[in-house]
This record gives C-alpha cells, sequence and structure tokens, in this order.
C-alpha cells in the first residue's frame, strides 16, 4: 500500500507555521511498514483542494489529510471529500450533540458555527474526537480511501494511533517493520562521508532490506541514516544493528572518531555521559561564543551534577583579572590554555575548558575572523587545538561552540 499525506492550510504555503504533522505522519508510516512516497501542501481554496486530493489518490491508495475540519469559512476539507466521492454532506445529529456536550464540558455555549463539523460526506465513517470538537473521516472512494484528521498535532497523534492506523493495516495485509537509526558526526564533510560509504552503497541490493541516507544539519553536523525492513520488529532490530557495526567500521577507518551520538544524543549529552561515568566537573571560560558552550551545556537535565559554571571572559582585562592570564595577546594556544587553567582554578572544577578567537569581521592579534584556540585542562595535562571554521560571526561563533565541546569530548576519551 502507498500512502500520500496531504495538509491543508493556507499557514503552511506562507511559513507561518512549521508542517510537524507530515514530518511525525511520515515517521510513523515507515516505522509501520508502510510506504509513503509523496508529501502535498495546499491552501485554503476548494479548487486547488480538489486538485490535491486527486492527484493523491491518482498515484496512491490511500491519502491522510490533516487540516481543514475546523469550524470556519476557510475549513472546506469536508467540501472537498464530498466532491471527490461524488455524494452530499449531511448533518450527522449524533456529531451535533458530542460537539455541544464538549462545550458544556468547559462551561461555553457552542458557537452556530461549530455544527459545520457534525457534516459528514455520505459514505464515510465517523472517527470520534477525544481530544477536541473536530471528527476525523474514513472515506472510501473506490478502491482507495481517504482520511481526514485535525490539524491540531496532538488531536491527529491520537486519532492515527487509534484508528488510521489500525485500518492502513488492516487494509494492507502485509506484516513488515521498518526501523531507522541516526549515526550523529561532526568533523567530516557529507561528500567525505559520501566517499567512505561509496563502496558500500554499491553493495547495497534491494534483496539487503537496508538503506543509508545523509542528513546535512549544519552547526549540528552530518547525519547517517541506517534503515532497515524486517518481518518484524525483531528481524529489522537485527538488521538494523548489522548495518549500523558496518558502517561504523568503516566511517572510523576512514576518519577515526567522528560519531560522537545516536538518534537525539547531542554533543552536550556525550559529554555528560562522560563526566558522570568519570566522576569530573567541568568549568568553562568562553570569549567568542560569549557563554554559547554553557547554555548548551546546561540543557542538559540534570548538568548541576557535573558542571560548575562558566566565566564569560569577553574582554582582554576579564581574562587578566579572573583568569590568570598574562597581559599580551588572547588568541592563541597559549592564552586557550591559561583560561583553561584559570576557570578550573576559579571554579574549583576537575576539568578546565576553554576558547577563545575571533569571530569577525576583524582581525585580532594578527589573526584572521574564523580562527579560534580551543584549550583544556585536565588533571596535570594540558593541551589545545586549533580550528579555522567558516561562516560569518554567527555561524562562526555556533560552529566554534559545537567544535569546543568536540575537542573535550576526545579528551575525555584520552585522545590526548
Amino acid at each position: 500500500m502507498r500512502v500520500e499525506v496531504v495538509a491543508v492550510g493556507t499557514e503552511l504555503l506562507l511559513g507561518q507555521i512549521a508542517d510537524t504533522n507530515s514530518q511525525w505522519l511520515g515517521e510513523q508510516l515507515a516505522a509501520n511498514g508502510i510506504a509513503c512516497h509523496f508529501h502535498q501542501h495546499v491552501g485554503d481554496n476548494h479548487d486547488r483542494i480538489v486538485l490535491a486530493f486527486r492527484t493523491a489518490l491518482a498515484r496512491s491508495d490511500a491519502v491522510i489529510v490533516c487540516g481543514g475540519l475546523g469550524p470556519t469559512q476557510d475549513d472546506i476539507t469536508r467540501e472537498a471529500i464530498a466532491e471527490i466521492m461524488n455524494v452530499p454532506l449531511e448533518r450527522n445529529e449524533e456529531l451535533v450533540e458530542a460537539i455541544r456536550a464538549m462545550f458544556n464540558s468547559r462551561g461555553r455555549q457552542m458557537p452556530q458555527n461549530n455544527l459545520l463539523q457534525a457534516d459528514v460526506p455520505r459514505g464515510a465513517t465517523i472517527i470520534p474526537q477525544r481530544r477536541g470538537t473536530a471528527p476525523g473521516l474514513i472515506c472510501p472512494v473506490g478502491q482507495k480511501v481517504i482520511y481526514a484528521a485535525p490539524g491540531v498535532p496532538y488531536e491527529l497523534t491520537e486519532m492515527f494511533e487509534r484508528a488510521i492506523l489500525p485500518d492502513l493495516k488492516a487494509r494492507t495485509g502485509e506484516s513488515s517493520v521498518i526501523t531507522s537509526r541516526v549515526l550523529r558526526t561532526w568533523g567530516a564533510s557529507e561528500s567525505g562521508l559520501a566517499e567512505a560509504l561509496a563502496e558500500r552503497f554499491t553493495e547495497l541490493t534491494d534483496d539487503s532490506r537496508v538503506t543509508i541516507a545523509f542528513l546535512a544539519s549544519g552547526i549540528e553536523g552530518i547525519k547517517v541514516r541506517v534503515t532497515a525492513r524486517g518481518q518484524d520488529a525483531v528481524h529489522a532490530e537485527e538488521l538494523l544493528a548489522a548495518e549500523e557495526r558496518v558502517v561504523r567500521s568503516i566511517l572510523t577507518k576512514a576518519y577515526g572518531d567522528i560519531i560522537f551520538g545516536v538518534d537525539d544524543e547531542t554533543m552536550e549529552f556525550a559529554i555528560a555521559q562522560r563526566l558522570i561515568d568519570q566522576g569530573l566537573t567541568l568549568g568553562v571560560a568562553e570569549s567568542l561564543t560569549g557563554g554559547l558552550v554553557a547554555s548548551r551545556l546546561v540543557d542538559v537535565v540534570g548538568a548541576s551534577m557535573w558542571f560548575r559554571g562558566g566565566i564569560v571572559s569577553y574582554a582582554s582585562e576579564v581574562k587578566f583579572d579572573l583568569l590568570g592570564l598574562e597581559p599580551g595577546p588572547v588568541v592563541s594556544a597559549d592564552a586557550a590554555e591559561e583560561m583553561a587553567l584559570g576557570v578550573r582554578r576559579a571554579l574549583k572544577s576537575d576539568v578546565g575548558l576553554a576558547i577563545t578567537g575571533v569571530a569577525g569581521p576583524d582581525r585580532q592579534d594578527g589573526h584572521e575572523p574564523g580562527t579560534v584556540f580551543v584549550g583544556w585542562a585536565l588533571g596535570n595535562e594540558t593541551g589545545s587545538s586549533q580550528l579555522r571554521l567558516p561562516g560569518d560571526r554567527p555561524r562562526v561563533r555556533a560552529y566554534s561552540t559545537i567544535s569546543a565541546l568536540d575537542v573535550l569530548r576526545r579528551v575525555l576519551d584520552g585522545q590526548r
């Protein structure tokens, strides 16, 4: 079975809201082994909605529509589906009473406009609403089907899981599971990763039941997504685990330790796990990043267990007075190491991390914009790394932040 998602709403086309519904539906369909080859956005216009539905039905077996089921004049999904089905809309009195009861339970009187939500195309099956007022619909169109669900995300998700997905599974007559894993990398380009994995790509066939894809994620690095389709959840997981081992081996051989996390594991999460495992605390001294490193670290739940704090030593005098640097150039490897020692001393932490550099647009201490030094202090050792980062001032600061954390990750892993 091939499914298509159609998201209705002019606000989506104008960019006023992000279409998280289609993204979520795509994930859920894939996880249940159901193919979804197309997503559409269409505005609140009857003729264009009808065209979108006809286009979807021409190339797919089922269409999931999200949005356009509200009580206002621009909510016209029901009318468009009725035209596709070539049937009239009929008011369902049980729905009228259910919607009225919803308003009464909230101590409010139901506006007359909400009666529109009780209009149902003849022959459609109603999906009762449990979280709002707009019911969903299952609408047969010959041998195909249109599912209509509200655009409110938490209403959509409940309705999909309770009614739409079971109906889809019953129609497919097949049992398969698709599962994915995302390997998060920092330190290699998308083209470089593709080159390293080129031979593996040629080895994968349809019979392999696994695929590899790349997701460029800006300041979060390059993600390598491994996907497997199995007969059931256990089989899919076995295929996925085996392919992940292959991909990890190839990338480690080509680039070393560039994989820092899996799925939703951020760089700061990787730092937290290492500090907790080693029983260490961390203090951070920041110059050009102005607190961005500390901000990311405290995003991790329980950061107070291992993060002592940060010093934003933006002015040179602060570096001299609070961190103990000798007066002189502040953009250098020596300055970064002295800052790391200084913040460790000031905050009484086990580990000191420091970052200094030139965000731009002007040169500083003889260095071009994008020149960054990351210093660290751990035990009796200190060290530093020099980075050359691309982009304008905001991008240099953002890249500096995750790059500094990656340097610390490697240090904590013993890569001194």
